[in-house]
């Protein structure tokens, strides 16, 4: 009789073999399409707490464990004030899944949680900045989010239902503000379902958003505009399966000459450019 597996093995496996079509594939197709990763890179995995990230850390491991371009790991996870019972989930998790994480305080819950205006936006931009400082402190060029599909979508969907704007989430960004540092997304390609699956059959348990700020609005108003979106996808999709694949889709096949105005590169083009430019362009032809 064959001797069962440590656990951290058995999620390993896993994620190899039940969820390799749902999650292992769709990661490495990410980290291919996108090129995320590159030799001699030293990726800093950024680490929340929940599925999304610790998922990612795991990948991110497996990936340099087995991929082809050798490159270094840093597992980063900030306390932004996370009280005691969720700073030791996200201990015991990545003890768990023996992930050696640096982990750093911040002030940036109380700080956020101090300010009437975008509280929420002012809390990312704030992790962000702390991330990427971390990161750059330890010799990293590159940070890693946990940010899967379903994030991609859902943040178009408020871009257009609540900002007036199609604005999506890109793979890979270079930092503006910290020279030579990029932040890229592997879990690109991953729906959040999978995700889910993965956890619950490893019996594994994260935490979710821990800011104060975030449960005592949720109390208050029902929900967040991510979550309004979440609904709004789920529903469609008990209707027709495909459409998360259809809006992810869609978003990398945009077809700019059928729009009656775009901003690329900061600037500004209304119609009427747009509609002289493709006349001019002929003349020139």
């Amino acid at each position: 009789m064959a001797r069962p597996l440590p656990r951290c093995q058995e999620i390993e496996r896993s994620i190899v073999k039940k969820f390799r079509k749902t999650v292992w594939h769709p990661f490495i197709e990410a980290v291919k399409r996108y090129s995320l990763v590159s030799e001699g890179d030293r990726i800093a995995v950024c680490i929340s707490g929940g599925k999304d990230s610790m998922l990612l850390a795991k990948l991110m491991e497996l990936l340099q464990r087995y991929g082809e371009k050798p490159f270094e790991l840093v597992y980063l996870a900030m306390d932004p004030g996370y009280n005691e019972a969720n700073k030791q989930r996200i201990l015991e998790n990545a003890e768990t899944l023996r992930l050696p994480l640096t982990m750093f305080s911040s002030d940036i819950f109380a700080a956020a949680d101090s300010v009437q205006n975008s509280p929420c936006y002012l809390c990312a931009r704030m992790r962000r900045g702390h991330l990427y400082a971390k990161a750059k402190e330890l010799g990293c060029n590159k940070i890693a989010l946990g940010h899967h599909l379903n994030d991609v979508i859902e943040t178009t969907l408020i871009g257009m239902f609540y900002g007036a704007q199609l604005q999506g989430m890109m793979p890979k960004i270079r930092s503006k503000n910290f020279e030579g540092m990029e932040l890229i997304r592997p879990l690109y390609c991953v729906k959040e379902d999978d995700i889910v699956a993965w956890a619950k059959y490893n019996g594994l348990e994260f935490i979710r958003c821990a800011c104060r700020f975030t449960e005592r609005t949720a109390l208050e108003e029902g929900c967040s505009k991510r979550q309004e979106m979440k609904e709004l996808v789920n529903a469609l999709k008990a209707k027709d399966p495909s459409i998360e694949d259809n809006l992810f889709t869609a978003l990398h096949a945009v077809c700019l000459d059928t729009f009656p105005g775009l901003k690329a590169d900061g600037k500004k083009y209304s119609f009427n450019e747009l509609y002289e430019r493709k006349a001019n362009k002929k003349t020139d032809e």
